[in-house]
């Protein structure tokens, strides 16, 4: 876990492909932290014209006026849900960047260089029984990891980014952030107790 921080701007890249729930990914973040009182931006970039295609989105979080233009030339963080794509954006993570990584599917890490987490996203939405919810796996270990924003913001924000006829889905969603969550925490656990017996 990387602790709380003063934040100043941090700028993040969800990346994936049509299907993943990258841009639902993207607007919950957002809703989160501005509920949270920040300044938020998002822009998003897909191929709406099928399932599988590229999809990227760009979230800008600050306590402060956001002075980061759209199109973001460097970020804090990247989420890598899918390799496509993975090795044009990683470029632009800053050498005090962090990387996330759906293990299950980004076999190489494109940036061994900064701070790099694995999570195996998928395989754990396929442990669950729904395959369709490595995104919000992926987004509760973020949010964990990062502490960008408290889950239960995350978790009000994902409720108010459904549409009305999606809103069944809803409880679904709140069990696989945690389960995201809890995975982070476990790991976190785990590490603590390895560092206390050595």
């Amino acid at each position: 876990m990387m602790g709380p921080t003063k934040m100043t701007e941090r700028e993040i890249i969800l990346t994936g492909i049509g299907g993943q729930g990258i841009q639902l990914m993207a607007k919950v973040l957002a809703q989160a932290a501005a509920t949270e009182g920040r300044q938020v931006m998002l822009f998003g970039v897909y191929g709406g014209a099928m399932r599988g295609s590229a999809s990227e989105s760009t979230i800008v979080i600050s306590d402060d006026e956001i002075h980061a233009p759209p199109i973001i030339p460097h970020c804090w963080s990247l989420v890598a849900m899918h390799p496509a794509g993975l090795a044009a954006l990683a470029s632009k993570l800053r050498p005090d960047g962090c990387v996330f990584l759906n293990q299950t599917l980004v076999r190489e890490n494109p940036r061994p260089d900064v701070a790099t987490t694995a999570i195996p996203a998928t395989r754990l939405a396929e442990q669950a029984g729904n395959l369709m919810g490595a995104g919000m796996i992926m987004l509760g270990a973020f949010v964990a990891a990062t502490q960008l924003v408290p889950l239960a913001a995350l978790i009000a924000a994902m409720h108010a980014s459904l549409p009305p006829h999606r809103q069944a889905l809803a409880e679904r969603n709140v069990q696989l952030l945690n389960l995201g969550t809890n995975y982070i925490n476990s790991a976190e656990l785990q590490v603590a107790v390895s560092e206390s017996r050595s």
